[in-house]
């Protein structure tokens, strides 16, 4: 039997790692920085999730043949020609599925490991954000999640609270990990598309 949770994770982790070799091919970073890059924005959020769980081995440790893959991927985007003229504005699609799948992800491992609701809703927050800010600062930009034309972090928390009560009202597993997941990547991209804040400056409409 597939194994959803595990394919979800390399689907991310490819995703994410997509969205960190595209701005890094855009600052002209060398195939250290492409992969560099690559490997701080799949991961960096779920290492600092088990480091503050205590969870070790660290996920991508357990499974090196994360990184190998994020390793393949930086190989070839930094020898694709064609990969010089992706603009930063195409990580919006494969940051958005990696804020989705991480999130929930990441809430469900801290419920996992016991904790309450509130906090595996911050964990997953936690997961889904904080790589693409380790990206985003690295490569000199504000990061999308402190950003006041951005809607990021309240979407990835408003999605795992989504996740949580189809749980609670779903007894199929795989459905409520679709619809938090769906939640989170559509509401992402319609809030770009249609420029949806949490705020405005005044006079601003």
């Amino acid at each position: 039997m597939v194994d959803i949770i595990y394919v979800l994770e390399l689907i991310g982790i490819a995703a994410f790692a997509i969205s960190g070799m595209i701005v890094a091919r855009s600052k002209n970073m060398d195939p250290v920085g492409v992969f560099t890059i690559g490997f701080i924005t799949a991961l960096g959020g779920g290492t600092l999730r088990d480091l503050i769980m205590d969870n070790h081995p660290l996920y991508w440790i357990k499974h090196q043949e994360l990184p190998m893959l994020i390793l393949a991927m930086a190989i070839v985007f930094s020898y694709w020609q064609r990969a010089e003229r992706l603009r930063e504005s195409r990580i919006l699609l494969p940051d958005a599925i990696g804020l989705g799948v991480f999130s929930i992800l990441g809430a469900q491992l801290a419920l996992d490991l016991g904790h309450s609701l509130f906090v595996a809703s911050l964990l997953g927050v936690m997961t889904g954000t904080f790589g693409g800010a380790l990206r985003d600062t690295l490569c000199n930009e504000v990061p999308y999640i402190f950003r006041k034309d951005q809607i990021y972090a309240s979407i990835s928390f408003a999605g795992c609270w989504v996740y949580f009560l189809c749980q609670w009202l779903l007894s199929n597993e795989a459905l409520p990990l679709t619809i938090g997941l769906l939640f989170i990547v559509m509401v992402r991209l319609l809030a770009v598309r249609f420029d949806i804040r949490l705020q405005r400056d005044p006079g601003n409409h």
